[in-house]
């Protein structure tokens, strides 16, 4: 009940602020337009050119999802234990869950190559856009204008690719009103250095998550190499000794993954009404198959929990983003700010004649979406199944392939096919097991939401029950073998249509009725969404100018804010805890899970000095995907890594919650890192390595 009347009073005092305002600390800003003004004014911090670049290259983005930094000359990235996550359970065995009891490599031949991650450096970043909107020929429909913007799109990435030899995507941002092409130097050769165990990692589990205080280790450390040897990395963060001070300025450096504030009212009502109501349904249906499964025994939930941990997160995060948009005053303000831009644009006869009608353009769109929706969230096999996911990339690959570039799917495209190699080839583990269980109840989920009749149930079961076809296509697949998937993507449309796999076999069934989908939503969808998009997005550079930073889109983005403690209620939240702080929670829950002590911390007890900071909040605008961000100080200086928020900052996929709202980004402070490394885990070499000291 106290986190949902914060919750509630933070929405209030959010709500009655003016609807066009840009607040102090607001915004993931692009590095080509940092907040240079709003630092000067609020911080009177002046960075130059110089600082801008190494922090941009000394920053990283882990490919499989999140953010991470160079903290060493020899390739050395830190990030968190939750983002390293996935790659810690593909590298665990029954033997050896590196998950549970954590991991450390005390030289470089003892560390674990990494089965499937790709560590990217965006190295520089260019303007495209009067390339991508000048391709759309006159009176083009929407259908042919998306066309025409993805093939200029596929063709930008594709010279970029062969003239640099770098990793070129086209990013949208603005909903189409600016296009860039980034450039990014990837590794391919990454190795586990260091990881604690999740249970410091993750102290408290779901109680605490979305909360603080906190008491939480989340970290890792990783290496990139390459020709077999540690990457020479000439931009890395310095760390600081002390970390950060009551109030001091830092910046955090990460890749945000989504953020809809830019979005129409009709989008916000399709999200509020159904989008996220039906996004809740696959999340827990799929986190309740896991859960099934683990319950079998110690071995299951050993297979099962890196996923089911991630999608518990998914849903907490969802829940709160949903109580935002249910709340009539803030679905109020996003109301306001859309009729005072639509004012603006009607006082001018020129602009209201460009952009006017763009608003119900999308809205007629989106009323269309829900007869789609179910079956564009359930006509899939790949979303809960790797093996599933597998079998359908090599079916759409070998149809694929056989366009021309500018024509393919996007994540067909030339530029994109080694990362698409990366996944497809990955030697890590699969689980028939949990591959059967997760399976069978999506497509009984399936069956249950679309009915036996629906095109893609039909297609799927052929007849038969959801665990039928589940326990025949897994038991009969030979996809678990790298070796079968190297000479079926080789061999191309032939191989595939010989193929007597049964999981190939399922994934043919179903491509007709993906391929359906597909083509509609492109159509009907995403062809508005980026024709209309982009006429607002003029629309409101013309009103407003280009104050506000873009959405996030998984692309690397600066924020900002002061370390600072916040009022709840009553009461007041310190802005840091401590060591002392753990071991009270521990001791106050009487070491019950999830409020257990690993045993080297236990153990170790004495060893600490308990008075270090342990995790500290700061009022930078961060969202997931910057999770395993750095924070740093005005030097560049690590002082943090970004591992979560508080539950009041949760609408901020919506609307940005300020400071003093109470929200608030949570992170691991610099001092804690070095004490636990040193003192608990006997790694002294790692220590040196990353403060620098000898």
């Amino acid at each position: 009940m106290k986190r949902v009347v914060a919750f509630v009073l933070s929405l209030s005092i959010l709500l009655s602020l003016p609807a066009t305002a840009v607040r102090a600390d607001e915004g993931m800003w692009t590095f080509d337009n940092p907040p240079l003004k709003q630092w000067k004014e609020r911080y009177n911090f002046e960075p130059t050119k110089e600082w801008l670049d190494h922090v941009r290259l000394a920053s990283v983005r882990l490919q499989d999802g999140g953010s991470g930094s160079f903290v060493s000359v020899n390739g050395l990235v830190m990030t968190n234990q939750h983002v390293a996550g996935g790659q810690l359970a593909k590298l665990s065995t029954k033997e050896r869950d590196l998950v549970k009891d954590g991991f450390y490599a005390r030289t470089n031949a003892e560390e674990l190559k990494c089965p499937d991650l790709e560590i990217n450096v965006l190295v520089s970043y260019e303007d495209v856009t009067a390339r991508v909107q000048g391709a759309v020929k006159a009176n083009a429909s929407d259908k042919e204008a998306n066309e025409q913007r993805k093939a200029a799109m596929a063709a930008i990435e594709k010279e970029s690719t062969e003239t640099t030899k770098l990793k070129s995507d086209v990013v949208t941002l603005y909903s189409g009103g600016e296009y860039w092409v980034y450039r990014y130097k990837k590794y391919t050769d990454v190795r586990l250095v260091f990881a604690p165990e999740e249970q410091i990692a993750y102290y408290g589990g779901d109680y605490d998550n979305f909360t603080f205080p906190r008491h939480d280790l989340d970290v890792t450390f990783l290496r990139v190499y390459e020709n077999n040897q540690p990457a020479r990395t000439e931009h890395f963060f310095k760390w600081s000794a002390k970390g950060p001070s009551d109030g001091e300025f830092v910046v955090a450096s990460g890749n945000p993954g989504t953020t809809n504030r830019l979005l129409t009212n009709a989008q916000l009502q399709y999200q509020r009404d159904l989008g996220n109501p039906l996004q809740m349904q696959v999340l827990s249906s799929r986190r309740d198959a896991l859960s099934r499964f683990a319950a079998a025994g110690a071995e299951q939930a050993r297979r099962a929990n890196s996923t089911r941990r991630s999608l518990e997160n998914s849903i907490k995060r969802l829940e709160s983003q949903q109580a935002g948009l249910l709340n009539p005053r803030l679905f109020g303000k996003k109301e306001a700010e859309e009729k005072a831009l639509r004012a603006a644009i009607a006082a001018n006869p020129e602009w209201q004649q460009a952009y006017g009608s763009a608003w119900d353009q999308v809205a007629k769109a989106y009323g269309g979406l829900p007869k789609y929706a179910k079956r564009i969230a359930f006509s899939s096999i790949a979303t809960p199944s790797r093996l599933g996911s597998l079998a359908s990339t090599l079916v759409r690959y070998a149809e694929e392939i056989r366009k021309p570039n500018a024509s393919r799917y996007d994540e067909f495209r030339d530029a994109r096919l080694e990362a698409l190699k990366v996944n497809l080839f990955s030697p890590a583990p699969i689980y028939p097991d949990l591959e059967e269980a997760a399976l069978a109840a999506w497509l009984e989920e399936g069956q249950k939401t679309l009915g036996n009749d629906d095109p893609f149930i039909r297609a799927a079961l052929a007849g038969a029950t959801p665990a039928q076809v589940a326990r025949q296509v897994v038991t009969g697949t030979k996809l678990t073998d790298v070796a079968v998937r190297k000479s079926l993507f080789e061999g191309g449309a032939d191989a595939i249509a010989k193929s007597d796999d049964p999981l190939i076999a399922l994934a043919r069934r179903i491509e007709p009725v993906y391929r359906e989908l597909r083509a509609w939503s492109e159509e009907n969808i995403q062809s508005v969404d980026a024709s209309a998009g982009q006429r607002i997005a003029k629309s409101r550079f013309a009103a407003y100018g280009k104050t506000a930073a873009p959405d996030a889109t998984f692309t690397l983005r600066l924020s900002y804010g002061a370390v600072k403690g916040y009022s709840e209620d009553t009461t007041l939240v310190p802005f840091k805890t401590t060591f002392y702080g753990l071991y009270d929670r521990a001791e106050s829950f009487g070491e019950k899970p999830p409020f257990d002590l690993p045993a080297r911390y236990r153990e170790g007890r004495n060893k600490l000095d308990l008075s270090t900071p342990l995790n500290f909040v700061y009022t930078a605008d961060t969202i997931g995907g910057n999770s395993g961000s750095p924070v740093v100080n005005r030097n560049a200086e690590i002082v943090g890594l970004n591992f979560d928020s508080n539950l009041q900052k949760l609408p901020n996929r919506y609307v940005y919650v300020d400071d003093e709202e109470g929200g608030r980004a949570v992170a691991v402070h610099s001092m804690a890192i070095i004490e636990a490394l040193r003192k608990l885990y006997g790694a002294e070499k790692l220590a040196e390595e990353i403060t620098g000291a000898r």
